[in-house]
């Protein structure tokens, strides 16, 4: 089993005022560097899923997918399937940008989860997050369809028909969403308590 990441990073960042949400300063580093430090030591090969010019990540050192056909996350899925499928994985986890406190067993849960087609999400205080899930990378051309049938393009419209299994995880805090500068500001008062 060869697993891969992508972190989806494609949004518009309305909600921060247009900004680029994988470079805003959070702890004295870009967003995408904290979620960087999640995810790589937990998978063999990590990308980036993101729009507009690629430079702008260059720092980073990693491969950046631009979307087909912007859709929403499921697009940045898509393109890390394609890349992840390409390479040689089996599996691809994805992660949201926004997303600083990620646990570091995430991806090992999601597998002990993922049953039958080894598809999995997350779940932490009764609330599913879909964008942090792990997928077999065969299912790249179903969702290239479902994409292309002019479906509400939604992930847990598309995993949980696909019997996709739930990872229970004890602390809801390392799913925090980073959606606007109070969501910023309220999570560097937590990280300064010793989250």
């Amino acid at each position: 089993m060869r697993i891969f990441g992508v972190i989806l990073a494609g949004g518009r960042g309305q909600r921060m005022g247009g900004a680029d949400k994988a470079l805003l300063p959070f702890r004295g580093q870009p967003l995408l560097a904290h979620v960087i430090g999640r995810i790589s030591p937990q998978v063999e090969d990590l990308a980036l899923s993101a729009n507009g010019d690629p430079a702008r990540f260059r720092a980073f050192g990693l491969p950046v997918l631009p979307d087909n056909t912007p859709l929403g996350p499921l697009s940045g899925v898509l393109a890390g399937l394609g890349w992840a499928r390409a390479a040689g994985a089996s599996h691809l986890v994805t992660a949201p940008v926004d997303a600083p406190f990620l646990p570091g067993d995430l991806v090992p849960r999601l597998l002990l989860a993922a049953e039958g087609p080894g598809l999995a999400l997350a779940r932490s205080g009764g609330r599913l997050h879909p964008v942090a899930a792990l997928w077999p990378v065969t299912l790249a051309d179903d969702l290239a369809a479902f994409l292309a049938s002019g479906a509400k393009p939604k992930m847990a419209d598309f995993l949980l028909p696909r019997g996709a299994g739930i990872a229970d995880f004890p602390d809801d805090g390392a799913f925090l969403n980073l959606n606007s500068p109070a969501d910023l500001a309220a999570a560097e008062r937590l990280a300064g308590d010793g989250a």
